[in-house]
C-alpha cells in the first residue's frame, strides 16, 4: 500500500510540473504548480517529516502562490504569450537537457537498489523532535532570531507610519 501511495504521489508530481512547464496559459500553469506542491508535501508525509510538510504547503503553497498569482493577475498573463528563441539558445537548452539526463542515468547506474538501507531513527521529522532540539541545544540562536524579527517588523512599522500633522 505504501509503495502504491509512493508512485502515485511521485507521478502525479511529475506529471504536474511537465504540464506546468509546457501549458500555454500562466494561470493554468500556477495551477498545476500547485498540485506539484501539495504532492510533494505528501512525499514528505510519508518520509516521516510531518513538519517539512507543513512549513512547503504553509510556504510554497500559500505565500509563493499568492506572490505568482499576484504577478500573474498585475500583468495581465492570462492570455498565452509566444516567445521566440534563437537558435543558438535551443541548441543550449538542448545540450543542457542531455547533460542532464546523462547525469541522471550515470547517478541511477551507480546506485544499488538491492542493498538494505540504513537504519535511521524515525522520529528524526517530527515537529516535537525539532521544537526538542530548537529550545534545548539552540535556544539562543532561537531566541535572537526571533528577537532580529520582532525588530525588523516594528522598523517596518515605523517606517511606514505616516505622520499626522494637528491643525
Amino acid at each position: 500500500m505504501t509503495e502504491v501511495l509512493f508512485y502515485s504521489l511521485a507521478a502525479i508530481s511529475i506529471i504536474s510540473s511537465i504540464l506546468m512547464i509546457f501549458h500555454k496559459n500562466a494561470m493554468y500553469s500556477v495551477l498545476y504548480l500547485l498540485i506539484c506542491f501539495f504532492s510533494v508535501a505528501g512525499l514528505f508525509v510519508m518520509l516521516n517529516a510531518q513538519f517539512l510538510a507543513v512549513v512547503h504547503v504553509i510556504v510554497y503553497a500559500g505565500a509563493i502562490m499568492v506572490l505568482f498569482l499576484y504577478v500573474i493577475m498585475f500583468l495581465n498573463m492570462s492570455t498565452p504569450i509566444t516567445i521566440r528563441k534563437s537558435k543558438l539558445v535551443m541548441g543550449i537548452a538542448v545540450f543542457t537537457g542531455l547533460l542532464l539526463c546523462f547525469v541522471l542515468t550515470t547517478a541511477l547506474w551507480s546506485t544499488d537498489f538491492g542493498s538494505n538501507p540504513a537504519v535511521v531513527d524515525q522520529n528524526i521529522g517530527l515537529a516535537s523532535t525539532l521544537g526538542k532540539v530548537l529550545f534545548k541545544e539552540f535556544l539562543i540562536p532561537f531566541e535572537v532570531s526571533s528577537v532580529l524579527f520582532l525588530s525588523a517588523m516594528v522598523g517596518i512599522v515605523i517606517f511606514n507610519k505616516k505622520d499626522v500633522k494637528d491643525e
